[in-house]
């Protein structure tokens, strides 16, 4: 079977366990029990998330890495600076090619957030993440990724869809956001339909939301 490598934040938390369980059988797919958080810490700990697996194995890798970035806590800037994220993203797009030669790589974009249902002192704007989105689109594109929007996509879906301000942990935001990946990794893959939707909700608590 081929390896499809999940990588990212919280939010991919929410999918990567029904999309291993909808894959059971056609794919290996591989997934950290860490949050990956902001771009420098993704560049940081990639390899390592590697140690079970060579990364020459590995046919797809899905990632993304933005919503710890543009976070702003306590009313300052964003945690990391755009031109700074733009650095890191950079370097993550060498590293991933680097150590998966072979793979065929998807960015996808951070996700809407409620901002409105944050408080003063850990805040994130929609604002933000698109600027972010589109400085990550662009270094992803550059280096021949494919794009998976996942953005366009969360603004597509109901308020209850979400779990809290950030992530989308209910039914509706699981399902749809492991559709939308399965789409793009399953023909990724060499897999020639996409399989029936299997759920596996997250159960733990977020971490850094």
């Amino acid at each position: 079977m081929k390896n499809l490598l999940l990588i990212g934040d919280s939010i991919r938390m929410g999918y990567d366990k029904s999309v291993k369980r909808t894959l059971e059988g056609k794919a290996n797919v591989i997934f950290p029990t860490d949050n990956c958080r902001f771009a420098a810490y993704l560049l940081r700990k990639f390899h390592e998330y590697l140690s079970d697996i060579k990364g020459e194995d590995i046919d797809v890798v899905h990632w993304n890495a933005g919503l710890w970035d543009c976070l702003r806590l306590f009313e300052e800037d964003p945690h990391t600076p755009i031109d700074v994220y733009a650095y890191y993203i950079e370097r993550v797009c060498v590293r991933i090619k680097k150590i998966c030669p072979n793979a065929k790589v998807i960015f996808a974009t951070s996700t809407k957030v409620l901002s409105e249902k944050m408080g003063k002192d850990f805040k994130r704007y929609n604002e933000d993440i698109e600027k972010y989105n589109e400085v990550a689109v662009e270094i992803a594109k550059k280096h021949g990724f494919e794009i998976n929007d996942l953005y366009t996509l969360s603004t597509t879906l109901p308020e209850e869809a979400h779990s809290d301000a950030v992530h989308y942990y209910t039914s509706i935001g699981t399902e749809a956001f492991t559709n939308r990946v399965l789409s793009f990794v399953v023909p990724a893959l060499g897999i020639n339909e996409v399989p029936e939707y299997c759920e596996e909700m997250y159960t733990d608590k977020p971490i850094g939301i």
